[in-house]
């Protein structure tokens, strides 16, 4: 039970200290605006994530290498190759959803961008991408394969990734697609891992891809229309802009990847 409660409580406690550190930054710069205070105590959150975990690991763990033990500290070869299949499978998924939103006339293709939205997109891709990967399929899955057997575990921490994101915000059944989308990307993001022997790479760029990519089709070279059908698009009523994941064209993207993966796991023996 005390192991239970070392998982719990080890990353909300993070989470908590830099909320709290980063309060005094609304009297020291007055000037920022709330949502820059809380993206700094996020910030500081996951330093204080990347300073403790190496400790985490030895201690509950027993990993005498715990870069290498989260799937990060890998060779160069293994990490180039993890992240060109992880970025390839993001931009096959990316092309689905713009061509089906295309062809079903529920987009516009506008073809614009600049320098400012690439560089947005590529910070979101690396920063969402490898924190995200690095907690759930590097730190949680670990923990709970400690506590759960294999297949238990990997669908828990799918699971997880999926409550802690917004899906809540969305009308209806609609929500329910949202987190089940979310829930199966957390397995297709485990198999990535899997598939790439337990590197991180391949699902953070995978990850990071999708994110990434999605901002830059939606912030310029694509326009959904407000009027597509959210079960077919995705929801788009109470989050900023569509989210493909929960709709038709999202689902039938995962599920079509998650099958390739299983294929090619059985070719790999895996």
């Amino acid at each position: 039970m005390l192991r239970w409660w070392g998982t719990v409580l080890y990353v909300p406690g993070l989470y908590i200290t830099g909320f709290l550190l980063s309060r005094p930054l609304a009297w020291v710069a007055p000037a920022w605006r709330p949502d820059q205070v809380d993206l700094a105590g996020v910030s500081l959150s996951f330093a204080l994530l990347l300073a403790t975990l190496p400790w985490r690991l030895r201690t509950a763990w027993g990993a005498t290498q715990p870069w290498r033990t989260l799937g990060l500290a890998v060779s160069p070869g293994q990490a180039l190759a993890g992240i060109a299949m992880g970025l390839t499978k993001a931009i096959a998924l990316l092309l689905l959803v713009s061509l089906a939103l295309l062809f079903s006339q529920q987009a516009r293709w506008q073809g614009a961008t600049d320098a400012g939205l690439l560089a947005n997109a590529l910070l979101l891709a690396c920063g969402v991408g490898l924190a995200e990967e690095l907690l759930f399929r590097g730190w949680l899955w670990g923990e709970l394969r400690l506590r759960l057997n294999g297949h238990r575990a990997l669908l828990a921490q799918a699971l997880v990734f999926g409550l802690v994101h917004p899906w809540y915000r969305e009308p209806g059944l609609l929500a329910l697609s949202l987190l089940g989308a979310l829930t199966l990307l957390g397995v297709v993001l485990a198999r990535e891992r899997e598939l790439g022997k337990g590197a991180l790479w391949g699902p953070a760029a995978l990850h990071g891809g999708l994110v990434g990519g999605w901002f830059l089709l939606q912030n310029g070279l694509l326009t959904v229309s407000a009027q597509a059908p959210g079960w077919w698009a995705g929801p788009s009523g109470m989050t900023s802009g569509t989210n493909p994941l929960g709709g038709a064209i999202g689902w039938l993207g995962l599920l079509g990847l998650l099958l390739y993966q299983q294929r090619r796991g059985h070719s790999l023996g895996r």
